[in-house]
């Protein structure tokens, strides 16, 4: 079974920068779609970025536009986001996903069917 572990997460001062990083297990990433998404306290699960099984096509919440950047290794069936020009307004519990649908990267939460545990991005004014 397809296991999803994030790393990376931690305090920031606002302007400053991330990189999570989200570990597979298995020998079919780079056969999937990946996501990221995050949940702030009180919030809703909210659609960060997402990538294609080759890393050719990429997809972003307009909230992080310009500011992160999703990239993969599928040699190292890992999957990252780079988080740059961090806001109090970003800090919440961050998961990466996968989807299973095959012509599929977009925002919808219903899509992914494998998520990791999560990590605490927490920007501080």
């Amino acid at each position: 079974q397809v296991q999803l572990v994030e790393s990376g997460g931690g305090l920031v001062q606002a302007g400053g920068s991330l990189r999570l990083s989200c570990a597979a297990s298995g020998r079919t990433f780079s056969a999937y779609n990946m996501g990221w998404f995050r949940q702030a306290p009180g919030k809703e699960r909210e659609f960060v970025a997402a990538i294609n099984w080759s890393g050719g096509s990429t997809y972003y919440a307009d909230s992080v536009k310009g500011r992160f950047t999703i990239s993969r290794d599928n040699a190292k069936n890992t999957v990252y986001l780079q988080m740059n020009s961090l806001k109090p307004e970003d800090t919440a519990v961050y998961y990466c996903a996968r989807t299973s649908y095959s012509d599929y990267f977009g925002e919808h939460p219903s899509r992914y069917d494998v998520w990791g545990q999560g990590t605490q991005v927490t920007v501080s004014s």
